[in-house]
């Protein structure tokens, strides 16, 4: 816990199956409730039972944006929570463990609590995690009525369990309310209102009320890991607008079953994970050569194959942006934070219904499980935009479901409309959409699907929603990237800030098409770029290099990849030590006669030769 804005970053490590989750989620609601900010992130292996689960937690006075990089407060449920992540501790870090874990001597404050002799005693052996809920608590001074209230809401639907919870939560907290009376060693000042109405999202429940926001009236799909909450989000609220959602057998039927609902003409979407996504792509070709809209969630995890299902990834960008059977059109939408995510939705529905295309939106198992304190979302930038549908004049026997038009638009009638009748295939076809596999025809035709891109492409150039752009302007040094990656690199650019060095960043949204005008104006000032992304070959990175490669080679800018691929997010100090590393290199090839760059270099050999501080959680930028 440091600085004027301080954090206090609390992690819980425990076995899969004793409600690791549980205490977390629970832990961050309440600390929510009580008007801290908070950002969370949780990791857990692929089986059911067993192994090890670690939730982390980062609670601030004002907005926080990244879990934390070391943990201030770690609760220790089991003796394996402390040898996996005791070398990932601030110096003076608390713990508070499970009476019977060994904990070395040290700099630590401990906090030992019988939670196994509790749920002994009480005769409910899983109700350890309430325990140390309890303890947690009174440590940070939350209300423990709150508490209870918040317990009931969340385990209500067990009402056999519930009482028992209860009382080991009591338990846990007068335990430690006798036992350490003194103030804990992390705490925050709590406030008694919010300052302004702010939800707790998590990413997964943001695109799904994004998703009601964008017109959403059919869902289907399969249940895969991470995707699946986002389908279990829409199972609560999609019935209450007059939606229908349909639990499928596979994947294939997931994608078909939602292009048959758009083709009925309902705002259809589906969600899967790059598995999932894999058995999609002929069904994703058939959205792009029929004409169909359609929103399809890809929440990425580690691969590949089955790879590690229940981490966290970057690594399907090329599978969405080129997977596919020939030319298969398509959009391609990154948001990069939870509330993001919302509005992103919104607008994949209003491309996807404009311009009648399958619209990815690429989220991941990080983004799609955390939590955020956030502002009420509001309004989008602009309302969904509408499916353009014929004239009447239009329709009849002469009605041309497929004409041929610049931007690559024709007007789409739906199932029941006097004079629409048209076949909908999966060959090449005409105008009137009979079969035409002539050359002339499908090569017209694979043109007219192409124009739709680039039509899109000249409309969102005015779109606020299509990049993020903060820092410097006209900073020699950028950091360029997309996705759940954006709050370590703000936080890593205030950091880099502090210590007088100009830096700049941009992180599109829209990644099919590129907002390639916006791209133009970031690296036109640019000497070097750092392109940070969860994935092991920077798949990124290289969609950069081939797509501005004229540019690039034009100004001289220099891209330095920084790679992740361990199924857990960046660090805020990975990304500060290579933006500072690219910095530092660039002074090799720069002359020290240049004025600013001197200044900038002279900066960065002076932060190489002070200690850094790695302790805390780091600071909102």
């Amino acid at each position: 816990m440091q600085g004027i804005d301080p954090t206090v970053v609390v992690r819980v490590g425990g076995e899969g199956g004793e409600g690791t989750i549980t205490l977390g989620d629970l832990f961050t609601r309440i600390a929510a409730r009580s008007g801290l900010e908070i950002y969370s992130f949780q990791t857990y292996p692929a089986e059911i039972r067993g192994g090890q689960v670690m939730y982390q937690t980062r609670l601030g006075l004002r907005r926080v944006m990244t879990e934390g990089d070391e943990a201030d407060v770690l609760v220790a449920m089991n003796q394996q929570a402390w040898i996996e992540e005791h070398e990932d501790l601030c110096a003076q870090a608390a713990i508070v463990h499970e009476a019977t874990v060994s904990i070395p001597s040290g700099g630590y404050a401990r906090f030992p609590i019988p939670a196994e002799k509790t749920t002994q005693e009480l005769d409910w052996p899983i109700g350890k995690n309430f325990v140390f809920l309890g303890a947690l608590i009174w440590f940070f001074r939350f209300d423990s009525e709150l508490a209870e209230d918040l317990i009931r809401q969340r385990m209500g639907r067990h009402p056999e369990s519930l009482e028992k919870n209860l009382e080991a939560f009591r338990r846990g907290y007068r335990y430690a309310q006798a036992t350490y009376p003194e103030p804990f060693p992390f705490t925050l000042p709590l406030f008694e209102a919010s300052r302004e109405e702010r939800i707790l999202l998590s990413g997964a429940d943001a695109m799904a009320l994004g998703a009601l926001a964008g017109g959403c009236k059919f869902y289907s799909g399969y249940p895969i890991t991470p995707a699946t909450p986002v389908m279990e989000s829409l199972a609560r609220y999609l019935p209450q607008f007059g939606g229908t959602l349909v639990q499928v057998e596979d994947e294939i039927a997931a994608i078909n079953m939602a292009i048959g609902a758009s083709y009925a003409g309902q705002r259809a979407m589906t969600a899967t994970s790059g598995p999932g996504l894999s058995l999609m792509v002929e069904g994703l070709g058939l959205a792009s050569m029929a004409e169909i809209p359609l929103v399809l969630v890809n929440v990425q995890r580690a691969g590949p194959s089955t790879g590690l299902p229940t981490k966290t990834s970057q690594g399907d960008l090329f599978l969405a942006l080129y997977g596919g059977h020939g030319d298969a059109p398509r959009f391609v939408l990154a948001p990069d934070s939870v509330k993001d995510c919302y509005f992103q939705m919104i607008y994949a529905f209003s491309l996807s219904e404009r311009f009648q295309m399958p619209v990815i939106v690429l989220s991941d198992q990080a983004m799609a499980a955390r939590q955020e304190t956030t502002p009420l979302p509001g309004d989008p930038w602009n309302g969904p935009l509408q499916r353009l549908v014929p004239t009447p004049d239009q329709l009849g026997e002469a009605y041309q479901r497929y004409a041929y038009t610049e931007d690559g638009i024709s007007p789409m009638a739906h199932p029941g409309m006097p004079g629409g009748m048209y076949l909908s295939e999966s060959l090449e076809h005409d105008a009137y959409g009979h079969p035409d596999q002539t050359p002339d025809n499908h090569e017209r035709m694979m043109q007219k699907r192409a124009n739709k891109v680039e039509t899109a492409r000249r409309m969102l150039a005015d779109w606020p929603m299509t990049s993020r752009r903060w820092g410097d302007r006209g900073a020699p040094f950028g950091i360029v990237g997309w996705g759940s990656t954006r709050g370590a690199v703000r936080e890593a650019m205030g950091r880099i800030h502090a210590q007088g060095i100009p830096v700049e960043a941009i992180y599109p949204h829209t990644l099919l098409p590129m907002p390639d005008q916006a791209m133009a104006d970031f690296l036109a000032t640019k000497r070097a770029i750092l392109v940070p992304e969860l994935n092991f070959s920077g798949q990124f990175g290289r969609m950069i290099e081939h797509r501005y490669y004229r540019q690039l080679d034009e100004l001289g800018v220099h891209i330095y990849q920084q790679k992740k691929e361990q199924g857990v997010p960046f660090k805020v100090r990975e990304i500060y030590d290579a933006a500072i590393d690219m910095i530092d290199q660039e002074r090799h090839l720069w002359t020290r006669e240049q004025g600013e760059l001197a200044r900038i270099f002279d900066t960065v050999r002076r932060v190489q030769d002070e200690a850094a501080d790695r302790c805390g959680g780091g600071h909102d930028a």
